[in-house]
Parts: C-alpha cells; sequence; structure tokens
C-alpha cells in the first residue's frame, strides 16, 4: 500500500511535534516527524533498534553520547544500539525528516536522564 502523510497513521508527540507511521512492521519502523522551533525529544536510547535519521527540510540537531550534531536538510546521521541520543530542533525555524529503525523501537526505548 502507497503511504505518506496522508493517509498513514498520524500521532502527536512532545510540545507540538508530529509524526506518521509510514511502515508499521515489526522488522522495520519508518516514521516521518516534523519539530517546531525549541523543540527536544526525551534524552532515551534503545537497545535493539538501529536508527537512521535523515533530514528532509530544516535544520535538526542530534545529541548523541554527549556530542551535538547539526544536520542541514538531505543529511542523516546512524544511532547504533545502546547509543543515548536526543533530537532537539534548536533552529529558528520548522525540521521534518525521517527515522528509520530496524527492528522496530516499539517497547525498546529507554529514558534516560539529562541532556548535553
Amino acid at each position: 500500500m502507497r503511504r505518506d502523510t496522508t493517509n498513514a497513521q498520524h500521532y502527536h508527540w512532545g510540545e507540538g511535534c508530529d509524526g506518521w507511521v509510514l511502515a508499521p512492521g515489526p522488522e522495520l519502523l519508518a516514521i516521518e516527524e516534523q519539530m517546531p522551533p525549541g523543540t527536544a525529544e526525551q534524552r532515551h536510547l534503545h537497545m535493539e533498534a538501529r536508527q537512521f535519521f535523515y533530514v528532509l527540510d530544516g535544520e535538526l540537531t542530534m545529541e548523541l553520547e554527549g556530542e551535538r550534531h547539526v544536520l542541514p536538510a538531505r543529511t542523516g546521521i546512524e544511532i547504533t544500539p545502546g547509543q543515548r541520543h536526543q533530537a532537539r530542533n534548536d533552529s529558528n525555524g520548522p525540521v521534518r525528516f525521517l527515522v528509520v529503525s530496524s527492528p522496530t523501537t516499539r517497547s525498546d526505548r529507554r529514558d534516560v536522564e539529562g541532556t548535553a
């Protein structure tokens, strides 16, 4: 089935953030998310899932094991299992990105304290 943000399962998270589940399988989870300026997710890690964040529009800051990576549109970053990370929008505009996870991150997330 063809999926995009008009027909995918939609969810809200954080403060004004949105997500769309594009591929909901147990072996592969693909989502599109958007974050308004000044928002951040809870710092966390995944025990089994490997993830790849790819920025479609805007600028995403990814804190990864205490180091900040600024990702402009058309760039991405891989997160390996066990790495503490936090997606942030420290820019003045919205950011839209894809998150591809294998296997799914459902029931695999552990929140951790602090930010970088």
